[in-house]
């Protein structure tokens, strides 16, 4: 079999992966009636968007639908850096011309192709963005041209077309040809539509994102095949090859932001979200369109190293190129929200289907997905551009699974979309959706992707005119042919290269085994709810419980896919991933036992008034020896002058001195407090931890606040001292106090001293 017919069965074989729950339950099947007044409704939301942009707005760029006018470079008011995606050439029109085919809509497209044969130029002096112009125009352009000729072939339309699409893309693409002008051969972030790079701020520039300089092959190497230039394809290679040089040899990830002279990387930070998403996506869809196989060897480098250190169970979590296991922020940003979309592509279904319910659940949390939450699943950036990602991704799974629970979600955010986003004038982007404010703005990727993919999932393909199935998606969204990868080319051979090796190709087939979405859903509802579900085992490892010096702890702890990176200092940091544990059950007692970690340090975290406590001893010199102690939770707190103490000797109202061990701290208070202990000190048992070198903290209860006496915590070093003074002084006075108040005492009974002595 070759390689395009392999490529032509990758969603054929994704299809038939799953078909119930793991009860043997289906999901709730949408009725075909709803399913089609939902796909209309979808249609009538593009034609509501499209016609406010073409009665209002057109040949401006966008429509700004709270003012009903364009939006055009350098007559409506600068947005700085957001309006390099702008160039007075109709971009809205242009990125939304196939759509006009998917709805079946031919008379209107080829009203709009004339429209932008007529209409739109590029011979102005605009500096624009490299990567936008791409995606949306030069995709834009050929996929309408492909469509057009397609429609000439089979629906004997437009026999008037002779290729103008494709001329203007060619135009444009040679007017991007001099950011390729690099040291490198990756192209500048930035250029002049009629001077290249001519200009001082274009030539000293020096920065460009991952994803602007790796999201051009599927564009050029079609514009290449279809006019015959080979010149864009081969600049689009070499850019390619470039940025696989300077990957992390020891993780195989990738920055953010480079320079594209040296190669030297300006931000370290890898995730899959904005400014790196794309490069990953067209490393995998180089591959399935061209046929070149040391894209499929670069991807699953790429994509293995993700899933071993950014995806943390359903969340994607950047870190450090160089340091993979040190995160680099605290936030998720939304544009991650196509990788589910993506990993269906490859074939790897569970975790694509944990993210995209994490994400679900965030949107129903905050009614639509913001442009970047925190871990806790917070507001960090509450912007929503009305991105296209996340249905892209729905529509995905929903191909993939054919699990009507996806239509369902696209319900959710059709209704979204109607009662937020639409406004008179077409659907405006949400400012903040803590408070639903608009913005004058409707991004030329609302009726390219989002009113697109949203139309796709309720559509039937019998519906369709055209076999999606023999069309690959650009990351605009845009159509391109997979027979395009049966014209000659001038790829290199992969296996010229030593950097290749059979391990690369372990993912390069999607599994057909059954999948069971509705049981990897549930528990991630769980993760961002807060709900905690049930797992029927009750010698489950709490979180409480857990001590990094018990081997068993440890080995439980990795079974349930976590992993723990030592931060110095002491401190240790617990990852989890759905993705390295041992089994699904042990999956799941992962997420409940990091949710329990979350819940103690909040815990700690809210409770300011948890004093530090102090142990101390009246040596025979007259001098005290203090000890820090910690605090619990689930006994009483010593505070102000409160203290309790004894004699060592004494049999009643004793302090018991107990060694952590295998039962928890406040099992141990309990048995304490029924022996008829006044006080309990718990003595850490890993070696030589200590109050100078270790963070103190709160030791944590089980929710019963039947203690009735203080107990406090001592690191293994200060517990060494107290033990060896009392072999030494049987008969050694203990006293256990707040620190603070035992500082007032001290300094009282030195005022006394100095009192007498005066």
């Amino acid at each position: 079999m070759d390689r395009y017919t392999t490529r032509l069965l990758v969603f054929s074989l994704i299809a038939a992966s799953a078909v119930a729950d793991s009860d043997g339950i289906p999901t709730e099947n949408m009725s075909t009636k709803e399913r089609n007044m939902l796909k209309e409704e979808a249609r009538d939301m593009f034609y509501h968007g499209y016609r406010a942009y073409l009665e209002n707005a057109f040949p401006a760029d966008e429509l700004m639908p709270l003012s009903c006018a364009g939006r055009y470079r350098g007559i409506t008011p600068s947005r700085g850096d957001m309006d390099d995606v702008l160039g007075n050439f109709s971009m809205t029109l242009v990125d939304t011309l196939d759509t006009l085919v998917i709805l079946g809509d031919l008379e209107e497209f080829e009203h709009a192709v004339k429209l932008v044969i007529q209409n739109v130029s590029f011979d102005s002096n605009i500096i624009v963005s490299v990567f936008e112009t791409n995606i949306r125009m030069i995709g834009g352009l050929l996929s309408a041209h492909i469509l057009a000729e397609y429609i000439q072939k089979e629906a004997n339309l437009m026999m008037w077309y002779r290729g103008e699409l494709l001329e203007m893309a060619k135009d444009l693409g040679y007017r991007l040809l001099p950011a390729f002008n690099t040291s490198t051969g990756i192209p500048h972030a930035r250029v002049n539509l009629r001077d290249g790079m001519k200009s001082d701020e274009l030539r000293h520039s020096r920065e460009t994102c991952t994803a602007c300089a790796g999201t051009i092959l599927l564009e050029f190497a079609a514009l290449s095949r279809l006019s015959g230039e080979p010149i864009f394809e081969a600049k689009a290679h070499a850019a390619m090859d470039a940025l696989w040089k300077i990957r992390h040899r020891g993780s195989d990830l990738m920055g953010t932001t480079l320079n594209v002279h040296s190669g030297d990387w300006i931000r370290r930070d890898s995730g899959v979200g904005a400014g790196i998403d794309s490069y990953y996506e067209y490393c995998l869809k180089s591959y399935v369109l061209l046929g070149d196989e040391r894209y499929l060897a670069r991807f699953n480098r790429h994509y293995n190293a993700v899933m071993k250190y950014i995806s943390q169970g359903p969340m994607l979590l950047d870190v450090l190129m160089h340091r993979p296991h040190a995160k680099s922020r605290n936030f998720m940003d939304a544009l991650l929200a196509f990788w589910p979309g993506l990993q269906v592509l490859t074939g790897d279904l569970k975790p694509a289907v944990q993210t995209h319910e994490m994400l679900y659940q965030v949107m129903q949390m905050h009614t639509f997905i913001p442009e970047a939450f925190t871990f806790d699943f917070q507001i960090h950036w509450g912007q929503h551009p009305l991105r296209p990602e996340f249905i892209e991704s729905t529509y995905f799974l929903y191909k993939a699974t054919g699990d009507h629970y996806y239509l369902q979600v696209g319900k959710k955010v059709l209704r979204t979309l109607q009662q937020h986003a639409k406004v008179p004038c077409g659907y405006a982007a949400v400012n903040d959706v803590r408070t639903g404010k608009h913005e004058d703005r409707m991004d030329s990727f609302v009726l390219s992707e989002t009113f697109k993919y949203l139309y796709l999932l309720f559509a039937d393909d019998a519906e369709l005119i055209l076999d999606l199935d023999d069309f690959i998606f650009t990351t605009e969204a845009h159509l391109l042919p997979l027979s395009l990868g049966q014209f000659t080319n001038a790829t290199a051979d992969f296996k010229d290269e030593d950097e290749y090796h059979m391990l690369d190709f372990m993912r390069s087939c999607p599994s057909p085994n059954k999948l069971f979405p509705n049981t990897v859903r549930r528990p991630i509802r769980d993760l961002v709810t807060g709900i905690c579900p049930r797992v029927s085992n009750n010698k489950r490892l709490r979180a409480q419980d857990f001590q990094v010096s018990n081997a068993d702890h440890l080995r439980t702890v990795y079974d349930m896919g976590i992993t723990m990176v030592s931060l110095g200092e002491g401190k240790v940091q617990l990852l989890h991933s759905f993705y390295n544990a041992k089994s699904p059950e042990d999956a799941e007692r992962g997420l409940i036992f990091m949710q329990e970690m979350v819940e103690l340090s909040k815990q700690q975290a809210s409770s300011p008034s948890m004093q530090l406590q102090a142990v101390f001893m009246k040596k025979s010199d007259g001098s005290y020896e203090i000890l820090k102690a910690g605090p619990s939770h689930f006994s009483p707190e010593l505070t102000d002058d409160q203290s309790v103490h004894q004699k060592a000797n004494s049999l009643e109202n004793r302090i018991a001195i107990i060694e952590r061990g295998d039962c928890t701290f406040i099992e141990k208070a309990r048995a304490a407090q029924t022996a008829g202990a006044v006080a309990v000190i718990i003595i850490d048992n890993t070696a030589n931890t200590s109050s100078d070198n270790q963070p103190m903290f709160a030791m944590s209860g089980d929710g019963k606040d039947d203690v009735t006496i203080p107990v406090v915590f001592l690191f293994s070093a200060d517990g060494a001292i107290l033990k060896k003074a009392l072999q030494e002084n049987p008969d050694l006075e203990i006293n256990i106090m707040q620190m603070m108040a035992l500082g007032k005492k001290l300094a009282n009974e030195l005022n006394v001293l100095k009192n007498t002595l005066n």
